[in-house]
């Protein structure tokens, strides 16, 4: 745990946290998530991401089994809320960067207007968040990821084989730099506006593994909320490079968390995921999804009867 605390939040932000199941880990087994997968475009190219549009079968980040219009996110939304009441958060986390997606923000308006109080999250590679912060906050985004791999140039040039900023392709270490000074200012932006930020770090083997906790310090000045160190997926171009042990993980997890709280539930989830962080209703069978339904009712009706008797009883 840390030492202490660097910053405080109002009643409210304290509620969504307790209520949301990446930032709080009491909440993993209580609450639950839905992401709309409207996002398909992406402004970078990270040298470990494949994306996927028609995936049936894997549980990554990346993938969905398909895109949605605003309005069929909408839709499944209604359904989503009416069938899983314990569904409190609603996001968009790809397969794309949200930022780089005008049905990113047609699809949370028309969520927005139907549902006035859900809370809103977002993931994001951070190259646009400066200048698309406000929408977001217009929009009532509670809480924000911002994936950082590094804060050195050098180290992220690696990682990433190019930025599209603004219509121009940057590679390497230029493109490093560009993203890196909006990843940062982006966050302080974000906190200023009282948005409770988490970290994703993709820990990748021989490349940042002995930079991680200088992300942790930078992100601790900026008052990041959690960090969430992911293990490497060896695909696409670095398909050539072992994933982290569980242990390598863990010891990095150790190192940084002196400086801000770590994340250690994350199940790297896909675009499409929704229900529980440990029970992803996206990749199960409809007649397991209406057991649950089934449950859900049987509950309801069961504290319903619990609050009436303790009712006449008081009476």
């Amino acid at each position: 745990m840390l030492e202490e605390e660097n910053f405080t939040f109002d009643r409210d932000r304290y509620r969504i946290i307790a209520e949301h199941p990446c930032y709080s880990e009491n909440a993993r087994h209580r609450f639950g998530r839905m992401h709309l997968a409207v996002a398909p475009k992406c402004n970078i190219q990270c040298n470990f991401c494949v994306r996927d549009f028609a995936c049936v079968n894997e549980n990554r980040p990346g993938v969905t089994m398909e895109i949605l219009t605003p309005a069929e996110a909408l839709e499944k939304v209604r359904q989503a809320l009416s069938d899983y009441p314990f569904i409190k958060v609603i996001g968009v986390a790809g397969p794309g960067d949200p930022l780089a997606n005008e049905e990113t923000f047609e699809a949370l308006r028309l969520v927005r207007q139907e549902f006035p109080n859900i809370t809103f999250c977002m993931s994001t590679n951070g190259l646009m968040l400066p200048e698309k912060l406000p929408e977001l906050v217009k929009l009532g985004v509670a809480t924000l990821t911002v994936t950082i791999n590094a804060v050195d140039p050098e180290i992220q040039g690696q990682i990433c084989e190019y930025v599209n900023y603004h219509g121009k392709i940057y590679r390497g270490v230029e493109g490093a730099r560009i993203q890196i000074k909006n990843q940062l200012d982006g966050i302080e932006a974000a906190v200023r506006e009282g948005i409770v930020i988490k970290v994703n770090t993709v820990l990748v083997p021989g490349i940042n593994d002995g930079h991680v906790v200088e992300i942790a310090k930078a992100v601790r000045e900026r008052e990041v909320y959690i960090m969430n160190i992911m293990s490497l997926i060896p695909q696409g171009a670095f398909a050539h490079i072992r994933a982290p042990t569980p242990e390598e993980r863990q010891a990095t997890q150790d190192a940084c968390e002196p400086y801000v709280r770590q994340m250690r539930h994350c199940r790297q989830c896909r675009a499409d995921a929704y229900g529980y962080i440990d029970q992803d209703m996206s990749q199960m069978s409809e007649e397991r999804r209406n057991l649950i339904k089934i449950q859900i009712r049987e509950d309801l009706e069961k504290a319903k009867e619990t609050l009436n008797k303790n009712g006449k009883e008081e009476s």
